[in-house]
């Protein structure tokens, strides 16, 4: 579970619920389904008219990664496993790794590995892996637009429910006291689309986007650690080049260099 997607939208409701109380607002203005129909299922029709459908089913899987953690190869985990794969290549030679291929359970480093096995070029080998996390990449942009794109769509819709809210209020120029609960629920809109779109859409996309960012160094460090053993490099090699993908802070608890 990815707590601080569950505190965040804890403290993004409660400053707006204990904000409007300390105001003096009336927490049953919110009782508003004109409103949550103009901003809810108008965005809903926004995404609908500008992307194709096959991206929009697709928001169920987006949204439930806000809420699990991110399921990513340890680092330092990575690391050590291949100083053991070069110790064993080196001393078995490459085609001795091919037992330890069926042990790893991540697709793309088990079929980074299987390509050096099998002595495809080292070239064909980075374009292929590299293609791989481009692909990935495009689809996270993608999610992650859907997002974007419904945070700038909510607010504006907002304004849009304040002014069709506004002209129902002009209706009741008679009635001071209906006039002013007509404009007050007219503001509601504006409300909800403010909230929903700087308080869940842009910070959804921006949370997407830091965790597509985590999955690309992950994948990058296992190119490099792949291409390596492709090169023969030593364990010593290796762990020079892959101890630069794992943050400064971190690298005091890893085990000491290996030795060649």
């Amino acid at each position: 579970m990815e707590n601080s997607t569950i505190f965040g939208l804890v403290l993004g409701f409660s400053a707006v619920l204990v904000g409007m109380v300390l105001k003096g607002a009336s927490l049953a203005a919110l009782s508003n389904p004109a409103a949550f129909m103009i901003i809810i299922v108008g965005t809903a029709a926004c995404l609908l008219n500008g992307f194709p459908l096959d991206h929009i089913k697709k928001f169920p899987v987006i949204v439930k990664k806000l809420f699990k953690k991110p399921d990513l190869f340890p680092k330092a985990e990575l690391l050590r496993m291949f100083i053991e794969l070069s110790q064993t290549a080196r001393r078995e030679g490459i085609l001795a790794l091919e037992s330890r291929v069926s042990e790893i359970n991540d697709p793309f480093l088990r079929n980074g590995l299987s390509m050096v096995i099998d002595g495809l070029d080292p070239d064909f080998v980075s374009d292929v892996l590299d293609a791989e996390i481009q692909g990935m990449e495009e689809r996270h942009r993608d999610g992650a637009l859907i997002f974007t794109q419904a945070g700038s769509y909510a607010p504006t819709l907002g304004v849009l429910g304040a002014v069709v809210g506004l002209i129902a209020a002009l209706g009741n120029l008679e009635d001071i006291e209906k006039l002013g609960h007509s404009i007050a629920a007219a503001f509601v809109a504006t409300l909800l689309g403010i909230f929903t779109g700087y308080v869940l859409w842009h910070p959804f996309a921006n949370k997407l986007k830091m965790i597509s960012k985590k999955e690309v160094e992950v994948k990058k460090m296992m190119i490099e650690g792949i291409l390596s053993l492709q090169a023969g490099d030593s364990p010593t090699a290796i762990e020079a080049k892959l101890v630069v993908f794992i943050p400064q802070n971190e690298r005091a608890q890893l085990k000491p260099k290996s030795e060649e």
